[in-house]
């Protein structure tokens, strides 16, 4: 019979992540004890039901065999009979094991399963009852290398960066409050994406994004070309006194959104007619007139349209710059779409208990999203050379 494994004495004992995923890791080791634990039930059961058809079945000590998985090849000891009549299920079904086992502590949980479902999961695979706190243990080994990443070094030049926060509910002193995830995807000089850091702060607020962009030049990073934003007041101010020639250009779709608020229904058709002609016209200078039109005929939605006069400057900046650019620039939908994915993941952790909780997820839910990134932006090449054209020495830094 296998020897069951303290877990929690075993954590005590591991200081690296070697000492957890390393030749007899604690990794190889809860496999094998899960293993051999599920073996050994199997040859109760194969005696029992031997003796029921009247047949005798004794065990015969054990057998070695080496189990092939991707934490490397492990030792395990595989019960038998004397009539050599016995073979276990989970052996034949190895592929299951490796599939199973070895994706519960890191990458289920990377891929957004709770901790107590990856618990019952494990407990109705295998058989083997690991604790939740066991796990979550296990899973906090990863902090070291996750802090790692949070600091390392940036590329010197990005074309483009895209910022925005997602909130999270966070458990501190006693109380259930709100937590924004301030994140950073930047696209680099070969036109594939990256996420450049996520940062756990307060709501969301320019005082923090000020923050973000001074860490982001302790990186490394020289200089942006273009950072895309929500309309949250005093952000390009933030972004400017860190990178001064860098332009900002504010989401047109999150503004579209803010305005059709104050729109009665009963207008909003044919007020959106009207403001396809500014956001979608040729030209700045075309935009303009348009809007400075809707100012005249839509008097009673002034103020609404006031808000497209008082943030002109960074909402008009893509009116510059030629369709491939313009394409990109002008929606944050590239940074949006990442951070359904982190809500999707994050949807069964209704509340974190803490900050570090919640970074050491995000950082698990990015490295499982970012691996998908393989392919440069579409049509990079063409959008590239414009940004040569308008930025000159500036986009050859790459």
């Amino acid at each position: 019979m296998s020897q069951i494994i303290d877990y929690q004495e075993e954590l005590e004992k591991c200081h690296t992540m070697e000492d957890i995923t390393g030749p007899d890791g604690l990794i190889q080791r809860v496999i094998r004890d899960a293993v051999e634990q599920v073996m050994n039930r199997e040859m109760e059961e194969h005696i029992a039901e031997e003796k029921e058809n009247g047949r005798l079945a004794v065990r015969n000590g054990t057998s070695p065999k080496t189990l092939k998985t991707s934490y490397g090849n492990i030792a395990i000891n595989v019960p038998r009979t004397r009539e050599a009549g016995f073979e276990p299920e989970i052996i034949k079904k190895r592929s299951v094991v490796e599939e199973g086992m070895e994706a519960q502590i890191i990458s289920m949980y990377a891929k957004g399963m709770s901790v107590r479902d990856i618990t019952s999961h494990l407990k109705a695979l295998y058989g083997v009852d690991i604790s939740a706190g066991t796990i979550s243990n296990i899973t906090d080994k990863i902090n070291d290398e996750a802090k790692e990443w949070y600091s390392r070094m940036l590329e010197r030049f990005y074309p483009v960066v895209f910022l925005d926060a997602v909130h999270f509910k966070v458990r501190e002193d006693g109380r259930i409050v709100t937590k924004a995830a301030y994140v950073a995807l930047g696209i680099d000089a070969e036109g594939c994406k990256d996420i450049l850091g996520i940062w756990v702060g307060e709501n969301e607020g320019a005082k923090f994004w000020l923050k973000v962009c001074t860490e982001l030049k302790n990186r490394g990073v020289e200089d942006i070309l273009i950072v895309c934003i929500d309309g949250l007041k005093g952000f390009p101010d933030a972004i400017r006194t860190v990178f001064p020639d860098t332009r900002v250009q504010i989401c047109v779709i999150h503004q579209i959104r803010n305005t059709l608020k104050y729109v009665s229904y009963k207008d909003q058709k044919a007020f959106m007619k009207d403001l396809k002609r500014v956001y979608a016209a040729e030209s700045e200078e075309i935009a303009m007139g348009n809007l400075e039109s809707m100012m005249e005929n839509w008097k009673k939605y002034q103020a609404v349209l006031n808000g497209w006069l008082d943030k002109w400057e960074n909402l008009s900046t893509y009116f510059s710059y030629g369709s491939q650019i313009r394409k990109l620039i002008y929606t944050t939908n590239t940074i949006e779409g990442f951070n359904r994915q982190l809500r999707k993941v994050t949807k069964s952790k209704a509340l974190f208990p803490n900050d570090e909780a919640l970074k050491k997820t995000l950082y698990l839910c990015t490295q499982d999203i970012v691996k998908k990134w393989s392919m440069p932006y579409r049509d990079w090449g063409e959008t590239y050379g414009q940004f040569i054209i308008e930025f000159g020495e500036r986009a050859k830094i790459a």
